[in-house]
């Protein structure tokens, strides 16, 4: 019996020495990753730097810290006090993320800077097979402040959600593509140069053509490569009600070969004319909600066509290629 005791002892001494060296080796690897981060060009792909970065977790889990971080992809830069990621060691493809704020976002083109603010934020990332299964950010008390001159609120809203989730019987194994369904929706949001107040966006949508491995994306530009994987947007539709108004919209977007939109949305409203009124004249107000029927709503189609905007078959704008 004892020599069993001192066997048993020796199997489970060796274990631990061999899960504690595996947790290190997988802590040192995601260290060596993100410090790695730090180099990239922020402009095809985004650099991140942390003042500090802490790794912990031990021995169930892997929990990244990183604090003040700072993020470059372009001319934006965004500073955040700390994100935070945690993963189960047996269930590594399933992440949780949170952040604390405010973030200072500031554009070195533009000169805008800007604050994000919020009480919670919090995400998560499910992944099978490096497609992603489960894309989830929600947020709570959520503002926007425009910091350039003085602190000029540009929204907020109570409660803010984003999934993406994806879509299995659109999956193109052979062609390396995936599809995501996207539901957005805000709560009591505030738009102050808008006029909206208190309004409820529910936000319902479809993306194919997208890469079906994470760790593709970002190695090329994404809306070219979308276009070239005939990728397009279902707008399955758009919902947006506040005391005095509501709009509604639906449709179907793609890209051509020299990234101008090509597709049509329909739209139908009701207040919305009244409310941007004073804010956008005639007859671009009509040509944009269209005209109000017997019961008082508005209805439109817009047309993108090779770079054109068009009121039903009434040329509108050109709009600028997307890449």
């Amino acid at each position: 019996m004892k020599k069993r005791i001192i066997i048993l002892g020796v199997v489970v001494l060796v274990v631990a020495l061999a899960w504690s060296g595996g947790w290190l080796f997988l802590a040192n690897q995601l260290r060596q990753q993100i410090d790695a981060l730090a180099f990239a060009d922020g402009e095809t792909s985004p650099q991140l730097t942390c003042a500090t970065l802490n790794i912990s977790g031990y021995p169930f889990s892997v929990d990244v810290e990183c604090v003040d971080a700072v993020v470059v992809s372009g001319d934006v830069m965004a500073e955040i006090p700390a994100v935070r990621a945690s993963a189960l060691i047996y269930r590594p493809n399933h992440v949780l993320a949170s952040a604390r704020g405010p973030a200072q976002i500031s554009d070195a083109f533009t000169g805008q800077q800007s604050e994000l603010a919020w009480a919670e934020l919090n995400g998560s990332l499910r992944v099978e097979n490096w497609r992603i299964a489960r894309l989830s950010i929600v947020g709570s008390e959520v503002s926007w402040t425009d910091r350039l001159f003085g602190d000029a609120l540009l929204a907020k809203t109570d409660a803010l959600e984003l999934h993406l989730l994806d879509i299995p019987e659109m999956h193109d194994a052979e062609r390396g593509l995936s599809a995501l369904a996207v539901y957005l929706r805000t709560q009591a949001l505030d738009v102050p140069m808008m006029t909206l107040a208190a309004a409820d966006i529910e936000l319902e949508a479809e993306l194919s053509g997208l890469p079906d491995d994470l760790r593709r994306i970002g190695a090329e530009p994404i809306l070219p490569l979308w276009q070239r994987n005939g990728g397009t947007l279902n707008l399955v539709s758009l919902r947006a009600k506040d005391a005095s108004a509501d709009l509604e919209a639906s449709g179907q977007v793609q890209l051509d070969d020299q990234g101008r939109p090509n597709g049509k949305i329909d739209i139908s409203s009701a207040g919305v004319a009244e409310r941007i009124g004073p804010m956008i004249e005639e007859p671009w107000r009509t040509l944009v909600l269209g005209t109000p029927g017997a019961d008082g709503r508005h209805t439109n189609q817009l047309n993108f066509s090779n770079g054109n905007l068009s009121s039903g078959l009434v040329p509108i704008t050109t709009l600028p290629p997307l890449f």
